[in-house]
């Protein structure tokens, strides 16, 4: 069952890999921990909107799809 519609869906993957991009950028010069989460960050956003799921909104009640 999906929670998110597909303007949700192009906000997270378009923000996802902008986190992964500056995240790979920060850690070939300083390589932290910080680089890391925010790597993370954004492969969650990836992922969350390739299933068309979000465990948060769900465990909110969220969903941004329309109603049928």
């Amino acid at each position: 069952m999906s929670n998110t519609n597909g303007v949700d869906r192009i906000i997270r993957v378009v923000l996802g890999l902008v986190l992964i991009a500056l995240a790979w950028a920060y850690m070939a010069s300083m390589g932290t921990v910080f680089a890391v989460i925010v790597g993370i960050v954004g492969l969650v956003l990836v992922v969350t909107a390739a299933i068309s799921w979000c465990p948060l909104y769900a465990l909110f009640g969220i969903s941004t799809r329309k109603a049928k």
